[in-house]
């Protein structure tokens, strides 16, 4: 085991940002992440011959710092320009209000994949705590690997984050505790379908309605990251994903389905189906501040998408701050 300078846990946009940033300025990194891929919520699932975005959908770029990183991204591939607005209705036309939305070439996880190769990043590491030791850090994970650092970074979900330091008796400020702790978040379940057949959708090929059950649907092979089949993906809204949150897959599948149905011909078919839960979705009270710097403990930087803006370009702002606060320390 060899001590880094700085342990980020969380391998999506928020963590690899600030891995970035933190390793040009001169300092050892270390990822550990508990999934088996990169990306965190900007997450694609292959189904059959298809690819269908279930997580993220897309991001937009208002502030002059993410457009420098997306722009290299369009350049390089990884990214292109979808949409420039949604239609609320299936029979009217998207509005276009100025905004590109992008979305990552063949899935959303593809900005993620292009970042992760310059970081040393471990994988289906499941964290049970992370305690103080010393002036520095020390994560253990469920399989008994054991990561020392000088400096911390956590992007998970705040909960999971707390859950992490109360594991290892990390007792942090009344003041920090009680910010993080006001961080609330809705969840989601996500459904994917293979449809064979007339899927009605107004151009670009996505239906997105915050105040409607189903809250989004998008072809995935209209928005062109499944060239070989076509996978549709549904979210159901804050109340019908608590609704069906513990029901069997089967129902989970059936309740989205019904979402989905009156956007089908009469005679299309559902080749496959699945279903997945999102326990913190969309960030609904954020902390106001890019990051929070706990006050009182060897240097811990808290990051991602419930800090001052619940985007893909929030959490991405976010982990850059927290890696300039761990530069400051």
């Amino acid at each position: 085991m060899t001590k880094k300078d700085i342990l980020i846990v969380g391998a999506g946009i928020s963590g690899l940002l600030a891995a970035d940033k933190l390793q040009k300025a001169g300092f050892t990194v270390q990822i550990v992440d508990k999934g088996r891929g990169v990306g965190g919520r900007m997450a694609t699932r292959r189904i059959g011959p298809g690819r269908a975005d279930h997580g993220a959908q897309f991001f937009t770029v208002r502030s002059p710092i993410f457009k420098e990183y997306v722009d290299q991204w369009v350049a390089d591939g990884s990214v292109f320009q979808w949409a420039s607005g949604w239609s609320h209705d299936p029979n009217t036309p998207a509005k276009q209000d100025g905004y590109p939305r992008y979305a990552g070439k063949n899935g959303m996880t593809a900005v993620s994949k292009a970042l992760a190769p310059r970081f040393d990043i471990q994988l289906t590491c499941k964290l049970t705590q992370i305690e103080q030791k010393g002036d520095g850090w020390m994560a253990i994970s469920e399989n008994g690997d054991v990561f020392e650092s000088s400096n911390l970074l956590l992007t998970p979900p705040v909960p999971q984050s707390l859950a992490l330091l109360d594991s290892g008796k990390v007792s942090l400020t009344e003041t920090d505790r009680s910010a993080l702790e006001k961080i609330a978040y809705s969840p989601c379940v996500a459904g994917m379908f293979w449809v064979d057949g007339k899927v009605n959708l107004p151009e670009p090929g996505a239906l997105q309605r915050p105040d409607h059950t189903f809250t989004w649907i998008a072809n995935n092979q209209r928005k062109g990251i499944s060239p070989d089949a076509q996978l549709v993906t549904v979210h159901a809204n804050e109340a019908k994903s608590w609704e069906i949150w513990d029901a069997p897959q089967e129902e989970k599948i059936e309740a989205l389905l019904a979402g989905l149905r009156p956007l089908l011909d009469s005679d299309a078919t559902i080749k496959e189906a699945q279903a997945h839960r999102w326990r913190y979705a969309q960030p609904k009270v954020l902390h106001p501040e890019r990051t929070l710097l706990a006050s009182n403990l060897p240097p811990l930087a808290f990051a991602g998408d419930a800090f001052q803006e619940a985007r893909v370009e929030g959490a991405a702002l976010s982990g850059l701050a927290a890696a300039d606060a761990l530069i400051k320390e």
